[in-house]
């Protein structure tokens, strides 16, 4: 069987030593790449992201990442949006005060958690509905690992008779917020799954293997 090929956006702003090296044992034939051609006609995307959402959004935009990102959605093309780059698919992001536009791919805000701990670092076990994907073949009480202080705390996309209900997966910190999206072709973990171990390399391997 011919390996699924994989880009695995470059864009200055993301664990890609770790994440490269996770999806090749998920695998997929990857290839690191800030190029939009490349990017565009690999089976799967993945835009990673650590630090702050600001600064992923304006390395994002340095490659065009945020056009590159809505062709391939436009034409059906998977896409995996990891920690920050999940968060950088929603419309906005506010740190310190400061709000950022985002890719807009969906709706709502991402907003610092109300906990009384943060960064919310370690494991912490999700809620994910029992036909999703990424999860398949998982426990419930299966753990994955997180380091972040913001997320996506409310779904706000209304449901639509023309697309599938997206799997929304919940964990919580404080307050509950969204761990993972699968939307068609568009998914996201807020959690880091080249960090999470066994359970991460499974999802990594449900992922390239939905392609």
């Amino acid at each position: 069987m011919t390996m699924k090929s994989v880009a695995l956006l470059d864009y200055g702003s993301g664990n890609l030593h770790s994440a490269n090296r996770a999806l090749i044992r998920a695998g997929a034939n990857v290839e690191v790449t800030a190029d939009a051609d490349i990017a565009l006609a690999a089976d799967g995307l993945v835009v990673p992201g650590v630090g702050a959402f600001a600064a992923c959004m304006a390395g994002l935009r340095e490659v065009k990442g945020e056009r590159i990102i809505g062709q391939r959605l436009a034409g059906g093309r998977p896409v995996l949006g990891i920690c920050v780059g999940m968060q950088i698919l929603f419309e906005r992001g506010v740190e310190f005060g400061v709000e950022t536009e985002g890719c807009a791919e969906w709706p709502g805000v991402v907003e610092r958690l109300s906990a009384p701990v943060l960064p919310h670092m370690g494991w912490n076990t999700v809620s994910a509905p029992t036909d999703s994907v990424l999860f398949a073949g998982m426990a419930s009480d299966t753990r994955f690992y997180f380091v972040h202080s913001y997320a996506a705390q409310t779904w706000d996309l209304p449901p639509s008779e023309h697309f599938a209900t997206p799997k929304l997966t919940w964990a919580e910190h404080g307050v509950p917020f969204l761990a993972a999206v699968e939307n068609g072709p568009l998914s996201a973990t807020q959690f880091h799954p080249e960090k999470s171990g066994d359970a991460g390399a499974q999802l990594l391997r449900n992922w390239v293997n939905s392609l």
